[in-house]
């Protein structure tokens, strides 16, 4: 019955460990890729947000002959939608016929 048993399992040992850390490798290098597109993600969606005020106010000039009073103002007649909970939008109004201050800033736990 001797023939039936493999010979020594001290061989597979080092196959398993090369396994083991071939995948902690790639698994190390994916998060790290991820990481890095996700703070492109936050910059270009930035980018977005502020292109759309820009554009939201302009069109309401354009069709109410003033700008927006508030930014909830935008959001409630414009359909204004942004994460709030990475963004913080400052909006300052200057006169009627003035184009406001529009600041945005990404909150510091998503950057």
């Amino acid at each position: 019955m001797i023939r039936f048993q493999s010979g020594s399992n001290s061989k597979k040992i080092p196959g398993v460990l090369l396994s083991v850390l071939l995948f902690a490798g790639i698994l190390i290098v994916f998060l790290l890729a991820t990481g890095t597109f996700s703070g492109g993600s936050v910059e270009r969606q930035k980018s977005i947000l502020s292109s759309s005020l820009n554009r939201i106010i302009s069109f309401c000039y354009a069709n109410e002959g003033t700008y927006p009073e508030s930014l909830s103002y935008i959001k409630e007649n414009y359909g204004l939608t942004y994460d709030e909970s990475v963004f913080y939008v400052d909006y300052t109004i200057q006169g009627s016929n003035i184009y406001p201050e529009v600041t945005i800033l990404v909150k510091d736990n998503n950057v």
